[in-house]
């Protein structure tokens, strides 16, 4: 996350670099349905792709022989009571074991921001 080459390209999706480390959200029901929806357009996993998504693409590289994978990103808005709502985005690495939580990004620490502590409910809007 804190790599430059990462960096510059959030810059171009969130408008500012992200803070280095993403909010890890737990996701159920029709939530769930939507994020694998988001994995479809990401060309992760086959179905039915949501409407009105706009993939972002984050290119991988290289660097002393050590890959850094690439991952598709998705502007979006998260609140935890609905009155503010911070800007991020919605981060699928192209390699990951996280097939029912959506890790998300912000140039603010969204623990702090929000704030948030394990187990709390947030939403996610696409924008």
């Amino acid at each position: 996350m804190a790599q430059p080459h990462y960096q510059n390209q959030f810059k171009a999706v969130l408008g500012a670099g992200a803070w280095p480390g993403t909010l890890n959200i737990e996701l159920y029901g029709d939530n769930l349905a939507d994020y694998r929806s988001l994995r479809v357009l990401s060309g992760l996993d086959e179905g039915e792709r949501i409407e009105g998504a706009e993939p972002l693409r984050i290119r991988g590289f290289e660097r002393d022989g050590r890959s850094f994978g690439g991952a598709t990103a998705f502007k979006a808005e998260i609140t935890r009571g609905g009155d503010e709502w911070i800007e991020c985005a919605v981060l699928i690495p192209d390699l990951t074991r996280h097939t029912e939580t959506a890790e998300v990004i912000s140039p603010a620490f969204l623990r702090e921001a929000l704030p948030c502590e394990d187990g709390d409910e947030a939403v996610i809007r696409l924008s």
